[in-house]
């Protein structure tokens, strides 16, 4: 059969990609990744003879590739950063190649969201503050509206991708109270990871600040300070 094979590299950390993902990134022939985004040391280690910068290149140009490598029966690696099923835009590539009888097989990887709750050693859902994550992204180029204000009311924690640039914006829209806590993390788990943590009110100035402007995660929500946030402590240790 002929496959491509699409795996997450995790959010920077290069020992963050699964024991499956490395397997395949060691056997692979054709490597496409997903260029700055995807820790270069993992693209170095790839004995690969092709690689390509997927930046800038058209899907088209992609899915070319990776079908007529699969045919010709080398292993075919699409690497993503994080974990290709959020913001990965796989499956207009998924579309093409099966279109073409090639076949996908996904390997997940670790999302830039679990490795900033990691960074800020906090977690998600906390019994008695929040049951449940909000993933979400505001308007911009290829979304015409959000409904970030709407969600925001709901008292959960909210994860945002892609705000880095509109982070004036969502805390200016968001609705829960002004004194809810915030963080931005920039380039989670990489080596030059930077933390900013604050209020709805004030944390977009602190960043900026920080010099912080692009590649950065927006947690909104009690989490961000799960040790001060009143949580109940789970059934497991009642």
């Amino acid at each position: 059969m002929n496959e491509v094979y699409i795996v997450g590299a995790g959010c920077g950390d290069p020992d963050l990609i699964t024991v499956k993902g490395k397997k395949l990134l060691d056997m692979a022939d054709i490597l496409i990744y997903a260029g700055s985004l995807v820790n270069p040391v993992l693209v170095e280690n790839c004995p690969a003879s092709e690689k390509y910068d997927s930046w800038g290149m058209k899907l088209e140009e992609m899915t070319k590739i990776m079908s007529e490598g699969a045919k010709s029966g080398k292993i075919v690696v699409r690497l993503h950063s994080g974990d290709p099923s959020l913001y990965g835009a796989i499956i207009e590539q998924v579309t093409l190649l099966k279109q073409d009888g090639i076949e996908t097989i996904r390997v997940p990887g670790v999302s830039s969201m679990f490795g900033a709750a990691a960074a800020l050693g906090t977690q998600l859902t906390l019994r008695g503050v929040s049951e449940s994550v909000i993933v979400t992204r505001p308007a911009g180029t290829t979304l015409k509206k959000d409904q970030i204000a709407e969600m925001s009311e709901l008292g959960e924690t909210m994860v945002i991708f892609l705000g880095t640039e509109h982070m004036e914006e969502i805390f200016a829209k968001v609705r829960c109270p002004p004194d809810t806590p915030a963080a931005v993390v920039y380039k989670a788990t990489w080596p030059d990871e930077k933390i900013i943590k604050g209020t709805v009110s004030d944390v977009a100035k602190k960043a900026r600040y920080a010099g912080i402007d692009k590649t950065a995660l927006i947690i909104i929500g009690k989490v961000v300070d799960a040790i001060d946030s009143g949580f109940v402590n789970s059934y497991l240790y009642e």
